[in-house]
Order: structure tokens, then C-alpha cells, then sequence
């Protein structure tokens, strides 16, 4: 396995790799890791070449594409065999692929985003004839359902018939999640560096689990790519 961060400033993803590979070094222990590095543009290098390069050492490469639209964001999007957005159960985050009416709450039009994902889709089949997965992820769910929850989960249901993307539930708002980051750990590490689960890491590896297996990610022979925007 191999990822690429794209998002040169904030570098979330690099940083946690960084962070995990730092605690290998201090803790002694062979933690299961991918090969990460940073895509730099002004290396003169396209993301496809560093997509194909990655794919003939790794199964799979993981593309965390930035919070911003650019032509190299769209070409590992194209690339994608499945794209993973996550948002916040909000109207704010929703907005960002679908537009709803004040009023009813009804979707009124899909918003750029979803534009964004339908022509790299077709910008994908006529290349090789393959497809992108789009998958909507909602994520940081709170416990307690409440009625914004249900009418952001509605207009979901509502907008997924009509750009073409499945809605899967991802992982609930945990401190444990934060805490991990600067460590470079996930909720599967703790046993092998001697750490306690407690109920809430429990409930929460069993999130983790439920979200991979909602993934379905494609189980081919062939080399595969999944991006995340």
C-alpha cells in the first residue's frame, strides 16, 4: 500500500504517517505501515506519472486530494477507481455537493462538486472504460440523532438518486481519534503496543470495521486506486 497527500500546506496525511513512523522508532515496534510522500507540483512531475509509478510496487494508493479545486486534484479523480468524501452531518458540508431549498429542505440542484466528480466519471470512461465508485461518508456522527441529523440524512438519500453515489455511515465525533494523531496510531494498534481498550475503543474499532466493509472497495487483480477528497 502507498498514499499520496496532495494538499502541500496542510500535509494532514504526511503528518500522520511522519508521526507513526517516529513511533516505530521510539517504541521498537514493526507496526504495518504504507509508503507515504507529499505530491509537489513544482517538481514538474503529474500526479498520473506518480499514480503509476506508486501502482507498480503497491495494491493500492491512497490519494488525499486538498479541500480546493485545481487540475491535479481533478486528474487523480479520474483516476480513481473509488472516490471516498467525507462530510459532517451538516447543511454546511452537504452544500458542497447539493444545494437545498431553506424551506422544504429538498435538494435543489447538485452544487459544483458533484459537477466536479460527473465529468472526471466521463473523463474516466473514455479513457478505459472504467467507473468511479463515489462514495459519501458521513462522518464525526453524534450519538444523540437529532432532526437536523434525519433532514441531512433525507436530502442525502434524495441526491444520491440523482448524481449516482452511495451513503455510508463513518465514524462518530471520539476523542480517542485526536488522540491518536500525533502518535501516527489507528484503533487496531493498541494491542501490539501494549495499550487498553476500554468500551469506547471498542465501540469504535467496530465503527472502523463497519466503515471498511461499507467501502466495498474492489477486490480485482489488477493494480487499484483510491482517492479521497
Amino acid at each position: 500500500m502507498a498514499t499520496i497527500d496532495m494538499d502541500t500546506r496542510q500535509r494532514t496525511l504526511a503528518r500522520y504517517m511522519e508521526n507513526r513512523a517516529a513511533t516505530v522508532r521510539r517504541s521498537g515496534v514493526d507496526l504495518p505501515g504504507p509508503s507515504f510522500e507529499t505530491f509537489d507540483p513544482a517538481k514538474g512531475v503529474s500526479i498520473g506519472a506518480r499514480i503509476d509509478a506508486l501502482m507498480a510496487e503497491a495494491e493500492i494508493v491512497v490519494v488525499d486530494t486538498p479541500g480546493r479545486d485545481d487540475a491535479h486534484a481533478r486528474a487523480a479523480m479520474e483516476r480513481a477507481d473509488t472516490l471516498v468524501t467525507p462530510i459532517n452531518d451538516s447543511f454546511i458540508d452537504l452544500d458542497l455537493i447539493g444545494q437545498v431549498d431553506a424551506e422544504t429542505y429538498k435538494i435543489r440542484r447538485p452544487s459544483f462538486y458533484a459537477e466536479l466528480v460527473w465529468e472526471a466519471r466521463k473523463v474516466r470512461a473514455k479513457s478505459d472504460g472504467g467507473t468511479v465508485d463515489w462514495v459519501v461518508l458521513r462522518n464525526r456522527l453524534q450519538h444523540i440523532e437529532a432532526r437536523n441529523m434525519r433532514r441531512v440524512a433525507a436530502a442525502l438519500a434524495e441526491l444520491s438518486k440523482r448524481v449516482g453515489f452511495r451513503v455510508i455511515p463513518g465514524l462518530s465525533e471520539r476523542v480517542v481519534f485526536r488522540e491518536l494523531f500525533p502518535k501516527g496510531l489507528t484503533l487496531l494498534d493498541l494491542k501490539a503496543i501494549g495499550g487498553e481498550a476500554g468500551i469506547a475503543h471498542i465501540a469504535a474499532r467496530q465503527e472502523l470495521r463497519e466503515m471498511v466493509s461499507g467501502l466495498s472497495l474492489p477486490d480485482w487483480p489488477a493494480m487499484r486506486t483510491a482517492a479521497v477528497a
